[in-house]
């Protein structure tokens, strides 16, 4: 964990104001380490004159951003006077301990209790930092979410997956392909929550039941493709041999903003440029454009599956049975459904439905970017539905305030991904 001081701006110090706003203080979520971000840790912490956040003051707010914390069972304890005691609700506490009997809890034991706010926060830029708290806190919230991780990047960081239901219908939802597209990765992770809060609660979810959901499919989302990408992109990668190689790679590319264009994984491969369904094609196209080597962009690699990103998500593709998937990328607010001209049964038909819900237009991938990508080698390979959803507008990367709106727009898509399936 990175020590802050007061000055420090970044990435950082957006997580650090959040876990302080989840502490109750009333900071702005800024990047920006002033005063009134001072005179909150001081107060979270209670002490006067020190507002270093240093290893200890990381350990007393990380809670806030994984979402749970654990508690030692002592004499005369209750599920309902713990949940008081951290301000949550018995319910939660119930959900995350479903093997421990309520009426007898043993001393020394250990509870995990859930704080009382949403987990997925649509504020704030996502990192893998970022990515891997808030799964964690899901699975502690919801034991049930299986978690697993699918392959690592470049620089190690594992590729998380995780698994809603155990349904015989497989489908696979993935986001983050590009390096500053990481406003997708809040909507799987929001979509995520959201089922499995009204799983636990067996309530509805926009009219549907998601215990019905989860007997029915198996569900899987790969919410961050490219991590090290999208951790240049947002500044937690600000230093290191990657960042360097990185920066060098941008060097020749001037007319290209660094970070903030940068597509590609951390050794400057297109992820989306690596599938192979056309690739020969996709190389002559972005090789004649000028993306003939390592790029923030559109260089397809050496050969198809030349990095581990690519090549975790078509092992992890292969030992599914996907009846369709999704890609989310942003943006334009257009749904890609075709792969040249092959068009799986169904396809039609489920776009239209997406873009009813949705209000985002169907298209066909331009020519120039019609090859390569992980959708088009679905539909190649498989026959079978695959979707690359262009989410929000603007340039990228997209700011946090279009969350909303987005993850508004595709509950439908989201949904619809397994429940138009005939």
């Amino acid at each position: 964990m990175k020590e802050l001081y007061p000055g420090d701006q970044g990435i950082w110090v957006q997580y650090l104001q959040l876990a302080l706003q989840r502490a109750g203080q009333q900071v702005m979520l800024d990047g920006i380490f002033g005063p009134k971000t001072c005179a909150a840790v001081e107060k979270v912490m209670g002490s006067s004159g020190k507002c270093a956040v240093k290893e200890a003051q990381w350990n007393r707010l990380l809670p806030f951003l994984r979402g749970y914390i654990t508690h030692e069972v002592k004499a005369g304890d209750t599920f309902f006077s713990i949940a008081k005691m951290y301000d949550t609700t018995m319910e939660r506490v119930m959900h995350a301990n479903p093997g421990t009997d309520a009426g007898a809890l043993q001393i020394g034991s250990t509870v995990v209790v859930p704080l009382n706010f949403p987990l997925v926060s649509g504020e704030v830029p996502y990192t893998s930092l970022l990515t891997g708290w808030i799964i964690e806190g899901l699975q502690a919230r919801y034991p049930y979410l299986q978690v697993g991780t699918i392959g690592r990047s470049v620089m190690g960081t594992p590729l998380w997956s995780l698994q809603l239901g155990n349904g015989p219908v497989e489908v696979g939802y993935n986001a983050s392909f590009h390096a500053n597209e990481s406003i997708t990765t809040p909507v799987l992770l929001k979509f995520a929550e959201r089922l499995l809060e009204a799983y636990a609660d067996e309530r509805m979810y926009e009219e549907l039941y998601p215990e019905r959901l989860f007997e029915e499919y198996s569900l899987y989302l790969v919410p961050l493709v490219n991590p090290d990408g999208v951790d240049l992109v947002n500044g937690l990668l600000t230093e290191g041999f990657y960042y360097r190689r990185a920066v060098r790679i941008a060097s020749g590319f001037p007319d290209i903003p660094f970070p903030d264009g940068w597509k590609a994984n951390i050794q400057g491969v297109d992820l989306n440029l690596q599938f192979p369904a056309g690739w020969d094609m996709a190389k002559k196209i972005k090789f004649e454009q000028g993306y003939n080597r390592p790029a923030p962009r559109d260089y397809v690699g050496q050969t198809p599956l030349s990095v581990p990103e690519s090549t975790a998500m078509f092992d992890f593709t292969r030992n599914h049975d996907f009846f369709l998937i999704l890609a989310y990328h942003t943006q334009g607010e257009v749904i890609y459904w075709k792969y040249l001209d092959e068009e799986p049964e169904g396809a039609r038909r489920i776009a239209e439905y997406f873009a009813k819900v949705s209000g985002y237009r169907i298209e066909e991938t331009p020519a120039a970017s019609g090859y390569a990508g992980y959708k088009d080698w679905f539909i190649n390979f498989y026959d079978r539905p695959g979707y690359t959803i262009e989410a929000g507008l603007g340039e990228n990367p997209l700011p946090m305030e279009q969350f909303s709106k987005i993850y508004k727009d595709n509950v439908g898509i989201l949904l619809g991904g397994m429940t138009e399936l005939e």
